[in-house]
């Protein structure tokens, strides 16, 4: 399908009534992905390694020409309460483009959970100063 018609088939919205059913091979970790499993009718990333490939501009237009590797660096709450829902921040190795995708029901659980107790584990700060630090802030500084 040449490029002219690949954009015809994905019109303004066209991902939204049209399940994506593609099998694909991760560039990342090499695990053939399939659609089954997902949890929704869109598969956008790799559920072993969360990987995903710079593909789009706006969700299910192809219409991306820079093709880079997305790697899955943060996980947020979308929405509030019991009713939110877990997505995962992507960045771009190539052109640093951040995007926000939902988990899927069959995403890795240790990596999801890694991803998310990256910043506690790695603080931006020495954690064995913390008392000082939290003082110097005009805070009691006891972590007791």
């Amino acid at each position: 399908m040449n490029r002219e018609n690949k954009r015809r088939a994905y019109e303004n919205g066209y991902y939204k009534n049209h399940p994506c059913d593609e099998v694909f091979t991760c560039k990342f970790c090499g695990r053939t992905v399939v659609p089954q499993g997902a949890g929704s009718d869109h598969r956008n990333h790799c559920p072993n390694c969360l990987t995903s490939l710079h593909v789009d501009e706006q969700p299910g237009d192809r219409a991306s020409d820079c093709g880079g590797l997305m790697d899955a660096v943060a996980v947020w709450v979308r929405g509030s309460g019991k009713n939110g829902e877990w997505a995962v921040i992507h960045r771009c190795r190539r052109c640093g483009k951040l995007s926000s995708n939902r988990i899927a029901a069959d995403d890795n659980p240790m990596k999801l959970m890694s991803i998310a107790l990256k910043p506690l584990c790695e603080p931006p700060f020495p954690i064995e100063r913390i008392e000082e630090l939290t003082a110097l802030m005009g805070g009691e500084g006891s972590i007791k």
